[in-house]
């Protein structure tokens, strides 16, 4: 059965339309129309969201665990209807969409699990010493408590894992925080969907209605509104680096500043250290093929450079790559912008001096088609936009001289998501001299894999040092990921009465 969209906004419960509205741009399939949010619908959500957290943010663990499995319930219970207009919108095949909307209900589940055993809280009790010399020591407990309403702004390459019912979401539920979501506008028909589907499990735990709160459009008002309002504590946010510094600037600039966990871009270095090259060339290079043009290329994992020693090695490297890349055909893009932004970058590459093009292809409207292109390490390090993210299937080889000069790449990086080492044990003294490099540059670094895929786990870290996020200490997948929407408080001698209920008395 078709799913049409009320193109309403949910605020604290409630379907509410706007006098300004817009049309969704699906990929294939019909266009529908939707409110336009404003600063109003942000201020009404966030005061709905202020007024649940005084009963949300102090629940038992036990009730924030139930609704995060009955969102993923609900979540499922429209699971059809979310792949049909998911796959609209943003021309994702059907497979990725179940297989996402799968890791949306999964890391749902996986939090609620989290919170249950209560780990996270940290707990740590110092008792009391009346007798210590020269002075005694009050009473000292300490748990991590939700630090208040948070603001989740929808990701344009993940319709569920990021979006309005993505990771950022069930972290900040699970901490106990209400969420005000900023739908994606590329796909508004899935948020809203999701969206449908949180308010309801809200509804049936018994919940107040402004724990969440989803408000459509894309307006840069309603964004700079909504991450100013006095009310919001917090910012996640997956997307664009020139966006998303604009966000985090205004966030600091406010009169009480607040974080702004932001992932905002990166290029995801590989490494290809010269035995494992010299025994697995071919391998690599289409491995590397593959990732790079998974999804089109639109992960925020995508490797889109490779460094390697020159050479023979290096050439047959390039070759196999190139023969690779030249059998993908066009792929669907998730918006018009992406795609235009995806020629722009893949034009600068191109233009730049000393950059030597080995897969040009053709590529319009919203399709995009693999590109490849080499450089010197010499370039590269004189060239810092060559350094910069191009969101698609576009990769770049970069020849290092020697082993120094690999070395040198891997100090001129900025922050990354990932880094990569592709390694054979005789590789292993070119590999020390670059780990603590690299433990400096990336939040994950993996050996003889590629990046694309994030496992929603206790030890990921989906995040690094700036530009790749905003925020080097935190990750925005994996349970650890709720740590950012929680803050310390230490209680000196309270009687129990008055602690929390997280806080055990013993």
């Amino acid at each position: 059965m078709t799913h049409t969209p009320h193109g309403a906004h949910l605020i604290a419960g409630s379907q509410i339309h706007s006098d300004t509205r817009f049309a969704s741009t699906p990929a294939h399939g019909t266009a529908h129309m939707f409110s336009e949010g404003t600063p109003d619908h942000v201020a009404r959500a966030a005061e709905a969201a202020e007024e649940a957290f005084w009963s949300f943010g102090y629940a038992t663990r036990e009730v924030r665990a139930t609704l995060l499995d009955t969102i993923a319930d609900e979540i499922d219970a429209r699971a059809d209807a979310i792949t049909e207009i998911g796959t609209q919108e943003s021309g994702l095949p059907e497979a990725r969409l179940a297989g996402e909307r799968g890791r949306t209900t999964g890391q749902l589940r996986l939090f609620a699990e989290h919170i249950r055993k209560g780990a996270y809280l940290d707990q740590r009790h110092d008792p009391a010493l009346p007798d210590r010399q020269p002075l005694p020591r009050p009473d000292l407990r300490m748990v991590q408590r939700p630090i208040g309403p948070v603001a989740v702004f929808g990701a344009s390459n993940f319709p569920l894992a990021f979006s309005v019912g993505g990771g950022d979401t069930a972290a900040a539920l699970a901490a106990g925080c209400p969420v005000v979501a900023k739908g994606h506008p590329a796909h508004p028909g899935t948020g809203e969907l999701v969206g449908d589907a949180i308010t309801a499990a809200v509804k049936a735990c018994g919940l107040h209605p402004g724990v969440f709160s989803l408000v459509q459009g894309g307006s840069h008002d309603m964004g700079a509104a909504l991450v100013t309002h006095p009310l919001i504590r917090a910012v996640g946010f997956t997307g664009s680096l020139r966006a998303g510094r604009a966000l985090f600037n205004m966030c600091a600039a406010r009169p009480e500043p607040i974080p702004f966990f932001g992932e905002l871009g990166s290029v995801n270095p590989m490494f290809l250290l010269p035995e494992a090259l010299d025994a697995r060339t071919d391998e690599i290079a289409k491995g590397w093929a593959g990732s790079l043009t998974m999804g089109a290329g639109q992960f925020c994992t995508n490797p889109g450079i490779a460094i390697v020693l020159d050479g023979p090695q290096a050439d047959q490297f390039a070759a196999t790559a190139t023969a690779a890349l030249q059998q993908v055909g066009a792929q669907t893009m998730l918006t018009d912008g992406i795609a235009t932004a995806y020629r722009a970058g893949r034009d600068q590459m191109a233009d730049s001096a000393g950059v030597k093009t080995l897969v040009s292809t053709e590529c319009e409207g919203r399709n995009a088609t693999p590109y490849l292109f080499e450089t010197t390490a010499d370039t590269w390090l004189a060239n810092h936009a060559l350094g910069e993210e191009v969101f698609g299937p576009l990769g770049l080889i970069i020849r290092a001289r020697d082993a120094d000069q690999m070395l040198e790449i891997a100090h001129a990086m900025q922050g990354q998501l990932t880094c990569t080492l592709h390694m054979d044990s005789g590789d292993t003294p070119l590999a020390q001299r670059l780990m603590p490099v690299l433990e400096r540059k990336a939040g994950r670094i993996l050996v003889n894999g590629f990046p694309t895929g994030v496992e929603v786990a206790d030890s990921m870290v989906h995040g690094g040092p700036y530009p790749a996020s905003t925020n080097f200490g935190a990750t925005s997948v994996g349970t650890l990921s709720i740590r950012r929407f929680l803050r310390p408080v230490c209680y000196q001698n309270l009687p129990s009465d008055l602690l929390p209920q997280d806080l055990s008395p013993s």
